[in-house]
């Protein structure tokens, strides 16, 4: 369990594509590898990866090919910053909302533009989660945890403050660049509840309106 609150940045170190269709993925993150030991959860850019090894400044990750289909980090590129935050313990602060680390889909960047000290970010609203997004609700974007400002039919934006900016790969990200998305799962229980009392066809239709 995660908070959407990032405090450190990592680098990719190297990534190693696998016959089997997997991924190792090697992370070097100075601040944070001395409190990360094998088999502790860390969530890499929204994404829950098991450390499988930590040598040096470097943490090494086994991304199965499930994780690749429903994230971009199969896309990942050596020298690319990524969101790290380590799992939370009891009595924790939270001060973002509950985020599992399990990536329900990937949204592009549509337009990022200035508002404020921030700025503001429209982001693809894949169909498949459509019914999950909605106006004050909650959303992690590649880790880290929103309110989301505004809903359109194809779209959502979030406001992206100066202090997120700084501390997240969200002040390097660009219109056109992919993000991982993992709605609220307070809204993913509260859909799945209402699925099963009412038809396809009405879904269908409350989903598209």
């Amino acid at each position: 369990m995660f908070s959407g609150l990032i405090e450190h940045c990592g680098t990719v170190a190297s990534t190693e594509t696998l016959v089997n269709g997997g991924l190792t993925l090697r992370v070097a993150a100075a601040e944070l590898v001395k409190q990360v030991a094998v088999k502790d959860s860390v969530c890499v850019n929204g994404v829950c990866l098991t450390a499988a090894a930590v040598s040096g400044d470097t943490i090494q990750f086994d991304v199965v090919p499930e994780t690749l289909a429903r994230s971009a980090l199969g896309s990942a590129q050596k020298g690319e910053r990524v969101n790290l935050e380590l799992a939370l313990r009891v009595g924790d602060r939270i001060g973002g909302h509950f985020v599992y680390g399990h990536v329900d889909g990937i949204g592009r960047i549509l337009e990022r533009r200035p508002e404020g000290q921030g700025v503001r970010l429209a982001v693809d609203r894949p169909r498949h989660v459509a019914r999950f997004i909605c106006n004050k609700g909650f959303i992690a974007l590649d880790g880290v945890s929103f309110t989301i400002a505004s809903v359109a039919p194809s779209q959502f934006e979030v406001a992206v403050v100066p202090e997120t900016l700084r501390r997240t790969t969200l002040g390097e990200r660009e219109a056109g660049e992919m993000l991982n998305l993992e709605v609220d799962p307070i809204a993913r229980y509260a859909v799945g509840a209402i699925d099963g009392q009412v038809s396809e066809a009405e879904l269908e239709w409350a989903y598209e309106i």
